[in-house]
């Protein structure tokens, strides 16, 4: 059997050219790789047969089950693993040494535009002003509270620099407190599983609670009694199932299990709703929803179903008064309208037209106040806010003034006023939090932030352009550039893209992203089929059997960016993440000579193996975004443009990869057996790495600043494949 360890150590030995020469001037990555060995992956033959289909797959045994991940003493399989996965970090980290240097002036200056001290606008809930803030140095926000107005004494609720100080990841996640405010609960997760141990602390006396639960989501509902909470457990396979309720003061072992989801294509979660009168269980799978409510008064008492779930029957609920508001795309409403139905009498046959449905509206979300209900709309890739009055009086839209920018209602937890919190953003206006009254229609910037240095939005342009793709659909684009940006065809581009799952990628600021215009580069977004930009149709179009469409949409973009001279064919980048890196893998296999260099972080790129997998996280609960491999038709089509299943003998761009160990949305070793298999095919000397971080998981490097290493390393490529590494 081979050993890619000897092979590891011998890639560190440089030729006489490259030692001692760290100038980005006189030697970068591409020269670089001509000089070292990479890493070589054992190949132990499997076959996966389907359908009668026969896939060789060399590099399964790289799998590993979470016990053996986290074992203390790893097995032989187990420490193979790990050593193909030190292997390349440090061929990486040897690929990229010449920009050691680089990678910290980056890290510095992206770092430099942060305000370290800064505290975020205050909300009011429950008598409370509630806010977050950061201090010099530290990497986790401080959560506070303070009592009757912003000139009371601050409360410090949580300081997540010490939760986290002896941890190498830490996440909280779902803060919620007791409608009497004595008492926090709040969830942690140090293994970056996103699965978390829920706490409680006094509030009067700043101490911890005996209670403490394991192995949950980290949501946490309070019935109005001050002492039962609802919770979600997850099952082996990470997916959210289960309903307990918990008595404060008692064993979680007592801990009643209320609902057990037993379809393996749905997810379950408990709200409670905005009115603070129900305690709401949902179930939902990509194509359908069903909810139990129960009064918040009752905790003791039984849900009832408020409709029972059909395939393709989609709804969300929310109360006001004597009221249930539904959204959902009954009677065929694609991309939805709003309904009204009675508090007692919830099924479907009850609900009647509020909203009608709109061919060319999407209709995203609804929040509801004393006097008004607020409409979130989608209409050409564009977000609008619509306010209209209970007392049916006209309704209105919030206008903005950039052509492409993003908006949707923030923290609006207080129910009983006029005011309407939102944020809002573009690719040149950073993250603003504004107040709007919607009585007298007045706007009220509350904040904005701060980009620390010379940053002024006037340096910067941004345009939203249509590009026709291949089948004549009209695919939006948003760019931004420096002003000094020159349309000759001599500058580098990023294109970024993602659609997938419906998700909108709107344009927004990021002071980051400054490192990259500063230096020449121009930033796209391609918004293709697969996501909802363009309404719900959009993403139908891009899912099941016309997943193709999204990756055809991108090339296009990419195309149109070279035809309209914004860059060129060895200038353009392009990036993406999770189902995005699915989408990098596709255009890597579909148009390799498109693209000078690509970012895949965390990528889904395995896609038949995986959805053949049931004992995977999202791989039943998929079947409705991909569709089941178990059927021939999806298998056949899946298999068409699966990145692993696709490489060929060819040349292939200069690829960065990165993922986490201990990812649960996209296993680490789809990005291990992918970038194996494209060494092995590959026919170019073009930079090939991946860097796996061995205490993250699929979001990434815990800390305000620690991620910033990541992005760091990921410009710090693209900057050395575009030659601007010295170039401002």
């Amino acid at each position: 059997m081979k050993n890619f360890l000897s092979i590891a150590i011998m890639m560190i030995v440089l030729t006489p050219m490259s030692q001692g020469q760290e100038n980005s001037s006189q030697i970068n990555m591409i020269e670089k790789v001509k000089h070292l060995i990479a890493p070589v992956a054992d190949k132990e033959e499997t076959i996966h047969e389907i359908h009668g289909d026969k896939r060789v797959d060399n590099y399964y045994w790289m799998k590993l089950s979470d016990e053996q991940k986290n074992a203390s003493n790893p097995d032989a399989i187990t420490k193979k693993v790990v050593d193909y996965i030190d292997a390349e970090n440090e061929y990486t980290k040897e690929v990229v040494s010449h920009l050691d240097g680089f990678r910290d002036t980056l890290f510095e200056e992206i770092k430099g535009r942060i305000k370290q001290t800064d505290m975020s606008v205050p909300y009011k809930y429950h008598g409370y002003f509630y806010a977050t803030k950061y201090e010099e140095g530290q990497e986790y926000p401080i959560h506070t509270r303070r009592e009757g107005s912003m000139e009371g004494d601050e409360e410090i609720l949580l300081d997540v620099n010490e939760l986290a100080k002896d941890h190498d990841f830490y996440n909280l996640g779902g803060k919620n407190i007791s409608p009497n405010n004595k008492i926090l609960a709040y969830g942690e997760d140090t293994l970056s599983r996103r699965i978390y141990n829920i706490k409680f602390k006094d509030l009067t006396t700043g101490r911890l609670l005996t209670d403490q639960i394991n192995n949950t989501t980290g949501s946490i509902v309070w019935a109005n009694d001050n002492k039962t909470i609802f919770y979600t457990r997850k099952d082996d396979a990470l997916r959210s199932y289960k309903i307990f309720k918990h008595t404060i003061g008692t064993s979680t072992e007592l801990d009643e299990e209320i609902f057990h989801e037993k379809d393996e294509t749905f997810r379950t979660f408990v709200y409670k709703t905005k009115s603070e009168k129900y305690i709401v269980i949902g179930s939902g799978a990509t194509l359908s929803n069903e909810y139990r409510v129960l009064s918040a008064d009752e905790p003791n008492g039984v849900f009832t179903v408020f409709q029972e779930r059909i395939p393709k029957l989609e709804y969300s609920i929310n109360h006001y008064g004597k009221h249930w508001y539904v959204t959902t795309n009954k009677d065929g409403a694609k991309n939805f309208k709003l309904m009204k139905t009675p508090e007692n009498k919830t099924s479907k046959e009850h609900w009647v037209d509020l909203i009608p449905h709109r061919s060319d509206v999407l209709l995203e979300g609804v929040s509801i106040f004393k006097d008004f209900m607020v409409l979130s709309e989608r209409k050409n890739a564009t977000n609008f806010i619509q306010i209209r009055p209970w007392d049916d009086s006209t309704p209105h839209y919030i206008e903005f003034n950039e052509e492409a920018y993003s908006v949707y209602p923030s923290v609006n937890p207080d129910f009983n006023t006029d005011i309407l919190r939102l944020s809002y953003t573009s690719l040149t206006t950073p993250s603003s939090t504004y107040d709007y009254h919607m009585s007298t229609k007045e706007m009220t910037l509350l904040k904005q932030q701060e980009v620390i240095g010379d940053f002024d939005p006037a340096n910067y342009i941004s345009e939203r352009v249509m590009v026709k793709a291949r089948d004549g659909v009209e695919v939006p684009m948003s760019i931004v550039y420096h002003k000094d940006y020159k349309k000759d065809g001599s500058r580098p581009t990023l294109l970024y893209g993602y659609g997938s799952y419906g998700y909108s990628m709107d344009p927004y600021f990021s002071s980051a992203r400054l490192s990259l215009l500063d230096r020449g580069f121009a930033y796209a977004i391609a918004h293709v089929r697969g996501g909802q930009e363009m309404g719900r149709q959009w993403y139908e179009d891009g899912k099941f059997l016309k997943k193709k469409n999204t990756f055809q949409d991108f090339i296009d973009c990419g195309k149109y960016l070279i035809e309209n001279k914004y860059t060129a064919e060895n200038n353009l980048f392009a990036m993406g993440g999770s189902a995005g890196g699915l989408l990098m893998g596709a255009v890597m296999n579909m148009a390799p000579d498109l693209w000078k260099g690509i970012v895949s972080s965390v990528p889904f790129v395995d896609v038949v193996t995986t959805m053949l997998d049931e004992t995977i996280p999202l791989t039943t609960g998929e079947y409705d975004e991909w569709g089941n491999p178990n059927d021939k038709l999806y298998y056949d089509y899946m298999k068409s443009y699966s990145p692993m299943d696709n490489i060929e003998q060819k040349d292939y761009p200069a690829t960065l990869i990165t993922t986490g160990y201990f990812d649960s949305q996209v296993q680490y070793w789809e990005p291990l057996k992918w970038i194996a298999n494209l060494r092995a095919n590959k026919t170019d000397q073009n930079p090939l790495m991946l860097h796996t971080n061995m205490d993250a998981g699929h979001g990434g490097q815990s800390g305000r600043f620690q991620r910033l290493k990541e992005v760091a390393l990921e410009y710090a490529f693209i900057l050395d494949l575009a030659g601007r590494v010295d170039k401002e």
